[in-house]
């Protein structure tokens, strides 16, 4: 055993700023889109998260998209800011993505936070999170 005690941390997310720029659309081909997103989070990680999301939109309504969001807050009773790096696809109206805490990222009381999880969402809804870390 390594002595790391892991954590499974649920919660929310509501988006309260989406500004999409397409900055590239060929004709034959999925357009890209840069996303300006801010988020708050709540349950067992509370606080902002702003990010910036890349992509990849085909004509079909579909998308995949990567992310960096920078969470200003608080998780396991510790206060600090920390990075996710965010992989997902959005099929219909539902979301599912994967992320994990970007390691060395975390400041203040959330230094040395790691950890992996995703979140669910209907387009246009609260999303549903979940994260299991541990600190180093």
């Amino acid at each position: 055993m390594n002595g790391k005690q892991r954590h499974h941390a649920t919660g929310r997310t509501e988006v309260t700023r989406y500004v999409p720029t397409r900055f590239d659309e060929p004709p034959d081909g999925p357009a890209l889109v840069e996303i300006q997103l801010t988020e708050t989070f709540s349950g067992d990680i509370e606080g902002v998260g702003t990010a910036r999301v890349i992509q990849a939109a085909p004509k079909d309504g579909s998308a995949t998209f990567v992310t960096i969001e920078r969470v200003r807050g608080s998780a396991g009773g510790r206060r600090g800011t920390f990075l996710l790096q965010v992989t997902g696809t959005v099929v219909g109206k539902e979301m599912h993505a994967q992320w994990f805490v970007v390691p060395g990222s975390g400041t203040d009381e959330l230094t040395g936070f790691r950890g992996e999880g995703g979140f669910t969402a209907q387009i246009g809804q609260q999303g549903s999170i979940w994260l299991d870390y541990e600190f180093e």
